[in-house]
């Protein structure tokens, strides 16, 4: 099990990023990522503390963590160079906060977010079918997510990735303990997102092979 879309206390979770890695190891995730909302306020402190902790957990860890950020909640205008800044302060995941259908997001949020250097495009909401194009001629993943309100788009999201092929990677948006899923509820929710069986292991397959990428980007880095 993996999810590359957390968040810990250094942005609105519950959790320092150990405890939260271990009660993640403990049920047997090999993969995550801290992906904590960051805007200009606080990139510059969140990104390195989340790039020196993660290293220190993958060292002393069977399990794996990433650093990364979720962009939050800016002007679309603003989403380019924050997503530049993030990549220089080390962020192996950049996702960005898509159009929701249960907050504010500014519209434009996804289209501009996908013409950027980014990994996941987080809980998108009614995503377009051009903006759905768009990820699949650039190859960004579209989220399933597991957390409450920002599931209500699970179903629209899965019906567009038939018809276009763009990677699909599901995520938990963990903040609390009781956010992180187990691979079988994991099943259970993409089925009823409306992902045929068959094709659930592939989902499972496409997250394992962002997470591993990036993951060795990061080593390289270093």
């Amino acid at each position: 099990m993996i999810s590359l879309h957390t968040h810990t206390i250094w942005s609105d979770g519950d959790l320092l990023p150990s405890e939260l890695a271990r009660r993640a190891e403990e049920m047997g995730y090999r993969f995550l990522a801290f992906t904590d909302h960051v805007d200009y306020s606080n990139i510059d402190e969140v990104v390195p503390a989340l790039v020196k902790v993660s290293a220190c957990i993958s060292r002393d860890s069977s399990i794996k963590v990433l650093p990364g950020v979720e962009i939050t909640h800016v002007p679309p205008v603003e989403i380019p160079p924050l997503v530049v800044r993030a990549r220089e302060l080390g962020a192996a995941i950049v996702a960005v906060h898509g159009e929701t259908l249960v907050e504010p997001v500014v519209p434009g949020t996804n289209r501009m977010a996908l013409n950027c250097d980014i990994d996941i495009l987080a809980h998108p909401g009614l995503l377009s079918e051009e903006d759905e194009r768009c990820a699949a001629e650039r190859s960004i993943h579209v989220e399933i997510s597991s957390r409450k309100g920002h599931s209500l788009g699970n179903g629209r999201v899965v019906a567009l990735w038939y018809r276009y092929g763009f990677p699909l990677v599901l995520n938990t948006d963990t903040h609390a303990p009781e956010d992180l899923i187990t691979e079988e509820f994991a099943r259970r929710l993409l089925i009823g997102a409306g992902v045929k069986e068959a094709d659930v292991a592939g989902i499972f397959d496409t997250g394992y092979a962002l997470a591993e990428k990036r993951y060795g980007h990061s080593l390289v880095r270093e």
